[in-house]
């Protein structure tokens, strides 16, 4: 009973911790994947600010557009 005592709690942090991270890597996979989409939507790539990593892919991550860019309009 004793030993029981001493591994269950053990074994219950365990597991909620293991549940809890890949919750947060799938959320975080996710945002990246839709960030990227947009960002490529636009004709750019998306590049890391060189930051301390946040946990959030929309504060770690900007979208980089490069030419095509003139207030010139078109046609005149």
């Amino acid at each position: 009973m004793s030993r029981l005592a001493v591994f269950a709690p053990v074994v219950l942090v365990l597991g909620l911790a293991a549940c809890a991270s890949d919750g947060g890597t799938s959320r975080y996979s996710e945002e990246l994947r839709q960030l990227n989409e947009d960002c490529a939507a636009r004709g750019g790539i998306l590049v890391p600010t060189g930051g301390p990593t946040t946990g959030r892919p929309q504060t770690d991550n900007v979208c980089q557009i490069s030419g095509g860019a003139s207030r010139i309009p078109e046609g005149r």
